[in-house]
């Protein structure tokens, strides 16, 4: 029998599937995910969300796709909204790597991508915040963080005024575009260069942010340091990018993406070492 979203699909793209797969989500959203193979026409991927807050994010993606297009990512095929919203983009798994492993070239292409999506203008996208209280956030209610067991409270006294400090002099502001969620799930590797998928939290913005908070993550999948990859802009947002996951990682799971929390901690692992060495500061004690 036919899958309902592949049906789906069919209507969108006024064809008949030849044949469909299921592909299984390497990111944190319990999404749907499957590639098709029309006949006489083209290979489409087809995503639905039916769970908070995937469903939400979702719409928005939809959103910056009609207002975003280059070789930085799919195009849109088709659109479906409801209660389960339906996104149809180019399929982009023939012929791609999607890394891990990070082979020698790879991140110079993922940089390369970054450098040209920052370039790109586009007034319809919202702006980044010009502040991003993370660390307010730790300061308000230091519970969820110190249940993680990386910091004691007498070290997080300690360094909170010069995290604060940093937070609040980081330049969020710009006029490029920032993909907002690089990591290596959202992006694959086709010839010599990166395309980046799941564009929900597209915004105008400093472009040195996407690298910053792809850094982390790059480091954990066997990739280069983080200081081994930021300039000295780059660098002005490792106190901001280790404050989201310090803030973040000792919630409560969310629904629509149970396990984004141990990922959350594995990374703040890397970055707040990372971020007490550009302050000059001591890192945690435990």
């Amino acid at each position: 029998m036919k899958p309902e979203t592949v049906a789906r699909a069919e209507r969108l793209l006024g064809g008949r599937a030849a044949s469909w797969t299921r592909v299984e989500s390497r990111g944190w959203a319990r999404n749907e995910h499957w590639t098709l193979v029309l006949d006489g026409g083209p290979r489409a991927f087809a995503k639905s969300a039916w769970l908070e807050p995937s469903v939400t994010w979702m719409r928005q993606e939809r959103e910056v796709y009609e207002r975003l297009s280059g070789p930085f990512m799919p195009q849109l095929l088709g659109w479906e909204d409801g209660e389960r919203p339906l996104l149809v983009l180019e399929d982009l798994t023939e012929g791609a790597r999607f890394p891990p492993p990070w082979r020698p070239g790879d991140v110079d292409a993922v940089l390369a991508t970054l450098e040209q999506l920052g370039a790109a203008r586009v007034e319809e996208l919202p702006p980044f915040p010009d502040s991003w209280p993370q660390w307010t956030a730790v300061a308000d209610d230091p519970a969820p963080f110190l249940s993680l067991g990386i910091a004691s409270p007498a070290w997080l006294e300690a360094a909170l005024p010069a995290l604060l400090a940093a937070e609040s002099k980081a330049p969020f502001s710009g006029s490029g575009v920032i993909h907002g969620d690089v990591r290596s799930d959202n992006l694959c590797i086709r010839g010599d260069r990166a395309v980046l998928v799941d564009w929900n939290h597209a915004r105008r913005g400093n472009p040195a942010f996407d690298v910053a908070a792809w850094l982390p993550s790059l480091t954990l999948e066997g990739g280069p340091q983080p200081d081994d990859v930021a300039d000295a802009e780059i660098v002005r947002f490792a106190v901001p990018i280790a404050g989201y996951f310090a803030a973040h990682a000792g919630l409560p799971p969310q629904e629509g993406a149970p396990l984004v929390r141990g990922f959350q901690l594995a990374q703040l692992r890397i970055a707040l070492p990372w971020a007490c060495s550009v302050l000059g500061i001591a890192p945690p004690d435990r």
